[in-house]
Order: C-alpha cells, then sequence, then structure tokens
C-alpha cells in the first residue's frame, strides 16, 4: 500500500546520548504500526519528532510524499498530524465537548478570515467575528458541535453523559478517552497514540482496544506506542521495535514476538537459547512482558 508516512534515518542526539539512532519507519494509509521496545528504547521521542514537538539532528519525515521534517507541530496539525501523549493532557478547568471542540481548531475556516497577513489584524478580525456570531460563523459552530458529539458517543457511557463536566472532575481514564476524543476531532489523515492504555484496569483496556479497533476497522491510519502487548498483536498490521534508540525488529506481530533480538532486549540473554529450544516448556509469545 503507498506509505502515508515515511521516515528515513531519523535522529535525535541529546549530548552523547542517542534518543533516536537513524530510524527508518513506513506506515501506509489504512495501516496500523505498532511501535514497542523497553522503557528508554526512544518510542516517544520519536513521536515528537514526527510531529513537530522536537527537531531531529538527522534524516526526514515525508508525509503524504512531502519533506515535512522540522514543520511545526501547528503546521503538521494542519496537514492531519493528530496525537495523544504518554502523560495525558486535558484542559482541566473546560467541558469534555469543549476540550473536544479544541481539538478541531485547524479546521475553522469562518472566523479566520484572509487579511493579507498584515500582523495583528487577522487576530483582531477572529476575535470579532467569534463575539459577533455572523450566520456562517454559527453554521460552521453547529456543524463542528455536531462531529464532536458524535465523536464522544464512540465512548459510549464513559464519556456520553458527562459533556457538560469539566475535565478536571474525571477519572484518569475518561480523562486519556477524551484527549482521544480531542485527537479525533481534528479528523486526522494519520493519528498517534502514545501509550493510550496507561494507568487503565484490565477492563478499561479492554474497552480502549475495542475502541482502537472500530477506527481501524473505519480507515482510520494509526501509530501506536503501548506497552501491553497483548493489546499490539491483536491489533497491528505490523510491529517495529526500538531498543537504545535503535530498530532491531519489524515484521508481522508473530514473527516480531519470537524474534530472539526482541526477546533479549526485553528479558536478557538468557532467554535467547530458550527461545530457540534449549529449555522445553517456555511459552515463546507471552514471554515478552507487558
Amino acid at each position: 500500500m503507498p506509505s502515508l508516512l515515511e521516515i528515513t534515518g531519523l535522529t535525535r542526539r541529546f549530548g552523547g546520548l542517542t534518543a533516536v539512532d537513524a530510524v527508518d519507519l513506513q506506515v501506509g494509509a489504512g495501516e496500523l504500526v505498532s511501535v514497542i521496545g523497553p522503557n528508554g528504547a526512544g518510542k516517544t521521542t520519536l513521536f515528537n519528532l514526527v510531529t513537530g514537538l522536537d527537531r531531529p539532528d538527522g534524516g526526514t519525515v515525508q508525509f503524504e510524499g512531502q519533506d515535512v521534517t522540522g514543520w511545526s507541530a501547528e503546521k503538521l496539525a494542519g496537514r492531519g498530524l493528530a496525537r495523544t501523549f504518554q502523560h495525558g493532557r486535558v484542559f482541566a478547568n473546560l467541558s469534555v465537548l469543549d476540550n473536544v471542540l479544541v481539538g478541531a481548531h485547524t479546521r475553522l475556516r469562518a472566523v479566520r478570515p484572509r487579511m493579507g497577513g498584515v500582523p495583528g489584524i487577522a487576530a483582531l478580525a477572529e476575535l470579532a467575528l467569534a463575539l459577533v456570531q455572523p450566520p456562517h460563523v454559527t453554521r460552521e459552530e453547529a456543524k463542528l458541535r455536531d462531529e464532536a458529539l458524535a465523536i464522544i458517543a464512540l465512548f459510549g457511557e464513559r464519556l456520553a453523559p458527562r459533556i457538560d463536566h469539566p475535565a478536571y472532575s474525571l477519572s484518569y481514564a475518561n480523562r486519556r478517552r477524551v484527549e482521544i476524543a480531542r485527537a479525533l476531532a481534528l479528523q486526522p489523515r494519520l493519528l498517534l497514540l502514545d501509550e493510550p492504555t496507561a494507568g487503565m484496569n484490565e477492563s478499561e483496556t479492554a474497552e480502549m482496544l475495542e475502541i482502537i479497533r472500530a477506527l481501524k476497522t473505519r480507515g482510520q491510519t494509526i501509530l501506536l506506542i503501548e506497552h501491553k502487548l497483548d493489546l499490539v498483536m491483536q491489533l497491528s498490521d505490523r510491529v517495529v521495535v526500538l531498543d537504545n534508540g535503535r530498530k532491531i525488529a519489524e515484521g508481522l506481530p508473530d514473527a516480531v514476538r519470537n524474534d530472539p533480538a526482541v526477546i533479549e532486549a526485553y528479558l536478557g540473554h538468557r532467554h535467547v537459547g530458550e527461545v530457540k529450544g534449549e529449555t522445553e516448556g517456555e511459552t515463546k509469545p507471552e514471554a515478552v512482558p507487558a
């Protein structure tokens, strides 16, 4: 399938530490690709480089065939890249609905008049339109609100009855759901999820798995970081494994789970021989911890 995202030789150094070391990675349209690896492997740094929160020291990022290396997060969002964070980020004093509507900011058109790039004038015009609310602005706002409500409905009873509740009043798991809903409001071409089930219990994780599965069924392209490998193995079309900033494996879930280099990265050298059959009775797939 054609590559929606293509990363080539991406590198990021922090002093003497190479956090991302010449990583190559492709994500095809409609694919769900998972990035796994031990703590400190460079997974979130990779996401930060792709989404414009950090700048690489080398390599390129191409999105839909265009070189977007070093673009700002805002510009990339405008092109259709949305993400969540390892440590959830919501606007605590805004309602659930308003948090989700914030995600649609790059899609606003009616309140963003073109003023010839005159500094300050465009911002003042935008403020005036938001306050006055002419009909075309009201129509756009109503459309985005309906879309936000439809997105919230994907999360069922977890969010739908709480649309007017401030985010600070929600449980940790529901704040994570709000963050994903906000990312979906951008209508992303590529959705990057950084540990969406972190801090969730078994039943909450199962619910999130079904939500991600539903998004994938709808054709949403997803790049996923996740520590819970049972979830990764059920959802992924391909799995990429990082260790110490380097890509050490890539392939179908079952092949990656049984790769000796992957098991060594997670468990250490002793277990590699066991996986190869030197010790009977070892359960290969579950040898790599979640």
